[in-house]
């Protein structure tokens, strides 16, 4: 083999509780992780030189050491002595700095392709514990499905599999900074609402969309949408719509809403098209490790 081809999923938080800060300023979180059918592809070819090399569709993404593909080659090429490099082309379509797991995601399917393409025999629990070395959604990312993370957000415990349903997801035209979020929790962590995680697991397990969406919660809306209102106006236009809910994923600004049939979730996509508010919008699924 020389050469594979890969989708990188990306996902969305139905629940991100932040629990704690740590000495070293890591905060401890509880989070339930779902992925999504709305990816990245990836091809990764062996070359004959030892370089690791990467190419985009979209140029104002890095292509050099910065990025985690590159580092994620990095790791496996080096620790296994491969004098063979790597060309990596990346076709990106999961919204960029959206709190979607991103470059996670892309980081982990080539850890997964690296492993392929070298016959390395590593298993998942291999990749996911050099994963964490790269970020802490890497092992997620590398797991798929619906998970609670706990620890700085590597520490997974595997779930039942998330209700199907269509999945509505719309990214407003600016990024927000993970940093500053974090940084504005810290300053009022004693004063903001925390979700109900355990609420949650339950209703995943009892296969109920509508108390699921009951329990939803992302303690860093609290800090996010006041620096950034538009999240609000398109959860509020998911809901207006006929979103059984809808909320923020991760730090934002990505906002998803969960419907309960395709002609609704499509009679919202086109409200929100006409809107003006967003500047990426998919409608897509659950996805689940059974797909």
């Amino acid at each position: 083999m020389d050469s594979i081809s890969l989708k990188a999923l990306a996902k969305i938080n139905i629940g991100l509780d932040v629990t704690g800060i740590r000495d070293d300023g890591y905060h401890e979180v509880r989070m339930i992780m779902q992925t999504v059918n709305l990816f990245d592809k990836l091809t990764i070819k062996k070359s004959s030189d030892d370089k690791i090399t990467m190419s985009a569709n979209l140029k104002f993404l890095p292509v050099d050491g910065d990025n985690l593909c590159i580092k994620a080659a990095r790791l496996l090429i080096e620790e296994f002595g491969i004098k063979e490099g790597v060309h990596i082309d990346l076709e990106k379509h999961i919204p960029v700095a959206a709190g979607m797991a991103g470059g996670s995601t892309d980081a982990a399917a080539v850890l997964f392709g690296v492993n392929k393409l070298f016959n390395l025999k590593l298993s998942q629990k291999d990749l996911m514990e050099r994963g964490v070395k790269i970020g802490a959604d890497v092992p997620y990312c590398i797991m798929r499905g619906t998970a609670l993370a706990e620890g700085i957000g590597e520490v997974l415990s595997p779930l039942p599999p998330m209700i199907k349903c269509p999945v509505l997801i719309a990214k407003p035209g600016i990024s927000v900074s993970t940093k500053q979020v974090y940084t504005a929790l810290d300053s009022c962590f004693d004063t903001v609402e925390h979700p109900d995680i355990d609420g949650l697991i339950a209703d995943i397990k009892a296969n109920d969309l509508k108390a699921l969406c009951g329990h939803m919660g992302n303690v860093l809306e609290d800090v996010t949408i006041p620096l950034h209102p538009v999240i609000a106006d398109i959860k509020a236009s998911m809901m207006e719509n006929g979103a059984v809910g809808a909320m923020m994923s991760g730090s934002g600004p990505t906002v998803f809403g969960f419907f309960e049939d395709n002609k609704t979730a499509r009679a919202a996509k086109d409200a929100l098209t006409k809107s003006g508010m967003v500047k990426q919008l998919y409608l897509t699924t659950i996805y689940n490790n059974k797909n």
